[in-house]
Formats: C-alpha cells, sequence, structure tokens
C-alpha cells in the first residue's frame, strides 16, 4: 500500500465559498502575487544599485549604465513629466547607450 493510497482526495474550498467570498479571497491571492512582484523587483534594483555604487566607471560603458539608470530615476519624479524632458531623457539614454557600444 502507497503513501497516496492512505490520502483523502482534495476538496476545492473555492466551489463551496458563496461568490463574494470567492472574489475577497481571489483579492487577496492577486495582491499577494503583486508583493511578491514587487518584492523581486526591489531585490534586482538593490542588486543593480549594489554593482553601479562598488566604484567608479572604468569603461564609457559603465558610465553610460550609470548616466542611463540616474536619467530612469529621474524620469519617474513629477518634475519629469514634462514631455520635453521626457523626449529628452529618451534621447540621452539612447544616445549613451549608442556611443557607448561603439566610443570612436
Amino acid at each position: 500500500m502507497s503513501e497516496n493510497d492512505n490520502q483523502k482526495p482534495t476538496v476545492n474550498l473555492d466551489a463551496h465559498r458563496g461568490l463574494t467570498a470567492q472574489r475577497d479571497t481571489d483579492a487577496r491571492r492577486h495582491q499577494s502575487d503583486v508583493r511578491a512582484d514587487q518584492d523581486a523587483v526591489r531585490e534586482g534594483q538593490h542588486l543593480l544599485e549594489k554593482h553601479l555604487f562598488a566604484g567608479p566607471a572604468t569603461t564609457w560603458a559603465e558610465a553610460a549604465e550609470k548616466s542611463a539608470y540616474l536619467l530612469r530615476l529621474f524620469a519617474a519624479t513629477g518634475e519629469a513629466q514634462d514631455p520635453r524632458y521626457k523626449q529628452l531623457i529618451e534621447d540621452t539614454i539612447a544616445d549613451l547607450l549608442r556611443l557607448a557600444r561603439d566610443p570612436a
């Protein structure tokens, strides 16, 4: 007799709840997923910043990476929402990345 023979069948509790309770449960699950995604983004940002703050850039590509990161941080602020600034930020990041690839 295996371990699976002693287990009872799984009960789908969602099927026994009312519609409101199911919606509340779905909302809690969604919030949990969102929190997990936000935690992963924060961890990724922390690791990136650790890399960027490790020391001075030794190549133009590293300097461009740091500059682009700072521009993206600024782009997320209220001051940077002016369409002219948004375009300037996008153009500058594109220039930095292009020039870092081909410094000549």
